[in-house]
């Protein structure tokens, strides 16, 4: 191939030309006539998007059957226990016969105590009651009766009169002067014992 003839031939040049021209022309044309901006226009304009939604499955018209209810489990065999009772002939009653009859009880032996009242003891002091002047000068005399409560010691924890002279001067000039008096302390089997004691004193003029 001959290049060197290629590349003298004009006519191919010009059409090239030619086209290059047409096309600028075209372009200028376009751009005088605002077909630019229109198709700005175009592919400015937003674009509308639609979301679709997924399509649910309708629910089932009938609930789905519960589950089959299991029975419990039957429980451990246990085998019985064998309980052997040995049978024993039954005890006849010993007793024969019953009678009625009463055997005598003996009542108990009373315990004889020995009691010693209390006295006044005369070794120690013991003075004479005094004879009120109003009862001297009236005359005045009877006996009078007194209990006195003597303690473990002799003493005298109480005093009472039990009957009276008739004159209430001399009943108590009587249980003052006696209540002051030692006694001997009463006893029950030999030891000492409070207890009670009566005395009698009789008021007389000399």
């Amino acid at each position: 191939m001959d290049f060197a003839k290629e590349q003298r031939n004009p006519g191919k040049h010009l059409y090239g030309f030619s086209f290059v021209v047409a096309l600028h022309l075209i372009l200028v044309y376009a751009l005088v006539n605002g077909l630019g901006h229109k198709l700005v226009e175009v592919i400015k304009k937003p674009y509308e998007t639609k979301l679709i939604e997924e399509a649910k499955k309708p629910p089932p018209e009938k609930p789905p059957p519960p589950p089959p209810k299991l029975k419990p489990p039957p429980p451990p065999f246990v085998p019985p226990v064998e309980v052997n009772i040995a049978m024993t002939a039954p005890v006849e009653n010993t007793i024969s016969q019953v009678t009625n009859i009463k055997v005598p009880v003996a009542p108990p032996t009373p315990v004889a105590v020995k009691r010693v009242p209390p006295v006044i003891d005369a070794a120690r002091n013991c003075t004479k009651p005094e004879y009120p002047s109003a009862s001297r000068r009236l005359e005045e005399r009877g006996t009078v009766t007194l209990n006195f409560l003597i303690d473990t010691d002799g003493r005298v924890l109480e005093s009472k009169v039990e009957k009276s002279s008739g004159h209430s001067r001399l009943d108590q000039a009587a249980q003052e002067a006696m209540s002051k008096c030692q006694f001997k302390p009463g006893t029950v089997d030999g030891k000492p014992e409070r207890t009670w004691a009566r005395i009698n004193y009789k008021w007389q003029l000399d």
